[in-house]
């Protein structure tokens, strides 16, 4: 099996990898955000690939998930565990929380491309339950092995950003029952859905969203958010090694079978050129 990582802010490299290369790649839809580092883990092929690129030089918005998910497609990649820092939305979730998110809600008004298809070749995937339960449950586990509590379940709010939350819109989210908000996985998970990828993502909660304060009167300070993030970011590389040695080599769910009956264009209609760049998403359905 071959698992890619994506690693959020602050986790730019992953520890223990063996035989480990560095991988320049290009895409039909230009470059991923950086090269990709292969190694081997548990008698398994990792792809990392960190999600900013090394230094954190992306925003949000500059983060080219339709090159960094067709990359991973390019190297046979079956599962994908995704990492992202996040902010909380309720007062049970505190900052250097764990949550297995099962939910999405898209706020970034499609202002990234978060399809392949279009130009010639149209499908629609099923999408209402967006992680794959069995990534998830790994994902679990592993937390529970490695003595990290890790919360089952949460919904994810994807904001545009690169700027935060204003006060307004942090309430409006709480008021709609929101559990964490971030601004990367919602075009990540539906990218890694229609190329077949297994896709689970392990939110690590840095501090509270901006209603917080409005509520308490506490602030908290810059210096704050960057020590949770860095204990977050070394409970994860416990929680990656683990999850990393327990994903089954002979694991098949739905997520890997998504296109089967989502492509609606009928084949003699199919755009030539659409069809040559979606190459190895929609290879197994050409009958070639």
């Amino acid at each position: 099996m071959r698992v890619g990582i994506i690693g959020g802010s602050g986790l730019y490299q992953i520890e223990g990898l063996e035989h480990v290369e560095t991988i320049s790649i290009d895409t039909p839809f230009g470059k991923p955000s950086d090269d990709l580092v292969k190694g081997e883990m548990f008698d398994k092929e990792v792809i990392f690939l960190p999600r900013h690129g090394k230094g954190h030089r992306l925003t949000p918005t500059e983060v080219n998930a339709r090159a960094n998910i067709y990359a991973l497609k390019m190297m046979q990649v079956e599962a994908i565990l995704s990492f992202s820092a996040v902010g909380s939305l309720k007062p049970e979730i505190k900052p250097g929380d764990f949550v297995i998110i099962d939910q999405y809600v898209d706020r970034t008004n499609q202002a990234r491309p978060q399809t392949f298809f279009g130009d010639g070749i149209v499908a629609h995937i099923q999408f209402a339950h967006p992680l794959c339960p069995q990534i998830r449950e790994v994902l679990l586990q592993a937390g529970e092995d490695m003595d990290i509590d890790v919360k089952d379940g949460g919904t994810y709010i994807n904001m545009e950003g690169p700027a935060f939350s204003t006060l307004a819109e942090s309430l409006l989210y709480k008021s709609w029952n929101m559990d964490v908000i971030g601004m990367t996985q919602m075009n990540e998970a539906r990218l890694a859905r229609e190329a077949e990828i297994c896709y689970a993502t392990l939110a690590t909660v840095t501090d509270y969203d901006c209603w917080h304060e409005a509520e308490t009167g506490e602030t908290v300070s810059v210096d704050a958010i960057i020590k949770v993030l860095s204990q977050n970011v070394e409970r994860s590389k416990k929680i990656i090694r683990q999850a990393v040695r327990l994903l089954s080599q002979e694991s098949d769910c739905s997520c890997k079978h998504a296109l089967e009956n989502s492509i609606v264009t009928p084949k003699e209609y199919w755009a030539a050129e659409t069809k040559n760049k979606l190459g190895p998403i929609i290879q197994k359905y050409t009958n070639e």
